[in-house]
């Protein structure tokens, strides 16, 4: 599996956890059929880590990024990047899912 494969397959996995979507920079969404771009560059793959870029629209975090975390470890368990560290960074917060009525 190459390096791109791996990002959509993980981008894939982000687009699964309702309330989590893939953070990419305004004007890039749209550029699904460029490498890297798009949805891809939500996702970096090294030999020691792979850093994964969301936005959430839904709360609470921690189990959302718990499903992430295991999906995203299931597919990395069968590469070669078995041994590298995952981290996931929110990158913003929809600020739809706060309730700003004043009681």
């Amino acid at each position: 599996m190459s390096e791109d494969e791996l990002a959509g397959e993980i981008v894939t996995a982000i687009e699964s956890v309702a309330g989590l979507h893939p953070a990419v920079p305004p004007g890039v969404a749209l550029a699904d059929w460029v490498p890297r771009l798009g949805p891809r560059s939500a996702v970096d793959v090294s030999s020691e880590i792979v850093e994964i870029r969301v936005t959430a629209s839904a709360l609470p975090l921690p189990p959302l990024l718990d499903k992430l975390a295991a999906a995203v470890g299931e597919l990395l368990a069968v590469t070669r990047w078995a041994g590298a560290r995952l981290r996931i960074v929110v990158t913003d917060l929809d600020a739809d899912v706060f309730d700003t009525a004043v009681t």
